[in-house]
């Protein structure tokens, strides 16, 4: 799945910390000495997040606004996250990639070890073909990007042609990589290792009655 880089979250989670503390949307040039970067760089990210729908801003200085509603965070209950739950993803056949986000996902904070919300995303999975590891059909499942995965690591993989699966991952030689299902009912994937990219793990699953 495409979705936000962790750039852009992270442009889009400090847009929403300057807003909440000053009570107005930061400049470019405030975003840009914020991370250290040209301005340059940072008008490319502000218009790739206006591609994905995540904000709208003008010429006029101060003009950001997000585009989906988010909770501030100084209204949160202490100890709570909120991440980006980006929609749905394949556990099944690959499915067509989506890259917006549908709403922000409450976890606690420090979930699954890891020290910052920015290194989270949510999917909504569509599918039954990781059953028999316990992730069914509507389940939710937290993932971070990573470079690199273990053999038997849950992944959510992106095949060539835009598509993205949730998958065991299973290195089979030095050019072969295995995406294996958890259901008889589904055909392992094998795919040459430079058409597909490792979007991220999956941490954990939520589960909602």
């Amino acid at each position: 799945m495409r979705g936000l880089t962790e750039k852009q979250r992270d442009i889009l989670s400090f847009i929403e910390t300057f807003q909440d503390r000053s009570g107005m949307p930061p400049t470019v040039q405030e975003i840009a000495d914020n991370f250290n970067v040209k301005s340059s760089t940072i008008f490319a990210h502000l218009r790739a997040l206006q591609r994905k729908n995540q904000l709208a801003r003008s010429s006029k200085a101060r003009s950001i606004s997000l585009t989906h509603q988010r909770t501030p965070a100084a209204k949160l209950p202490p100890g709570i996250w909120t991440i980006p739950l980006l929609g749905r993803v394949s556990a099944g056949e690959p499915a067509e990639s989506l890259e917006y986000m549908e709403a922000e996902l409450p976890i606690p904070a420090g979930f699954a070890g890891c020290n910052s919300p920015a290194k989270l995303y949510a999917l909504r999975i569509q599918g039954e073909s990781m059953r028999d590891l316990g992730i069914f059909d509507g389940d939710i499942v937290v993932v971070t990007p990573v470079e690199t995965v273990r053999p038997g690591d849950i992944v959510v993989a992106l095949v060539q042609g835009g598509e993205t699966t949730v998958k065991s991952y299973f290195p089979i030689n030095a050019t072969t990589i295995e995406l294996r299902p958890a259901n008889p009912e589904y055909q392992p994937q094998f795919h040459h290792k430079d058409q597909v990219r490792i979007q991220g793990r999956v941490l954990s699953l939520i589960r909602h009655y």
